[in-house]
């Protein structure tokens, strides 16, 4: 069985947010898992973030999906098959 893992680095969640979330939402069926990751602290909140995403293996969508993704000033999407 083969996994395919998504890293989405968002230099700038709050200039960036809003359209990697529209690109992850019209490629919703392609997402098994996601999990967001940020540094928080009593005071403050990050201005980077990660998004990690398990998806399906086998779809050429899921490449489209990271195009879209890398399109956008401030985010590096790249792909990991274990």
């Amino acid at each position: 069985m083969n996994y395919k893992l998504v890293a989405i680095k968002m230099d700038d969640r709050q200039k960036s947010a809003v359209k990697v979330q529209n690109i992850l939402t019209e490629n919703g069926c392609l997402i098994k898992v996601r999990l967001g990751l940020h540094d928080i602290g009593s005071d403050v909140c990050s201005a980077s973030g990660l998004i990690l995403l398990e998806v399906h293996p086998e779809n050429i969508q899921v490449d489209e999906m990271i195009s879209a993704l890398n399109s956008i000033e401030e985010v590096t999407a790249k792909d990991l098959t274990v």
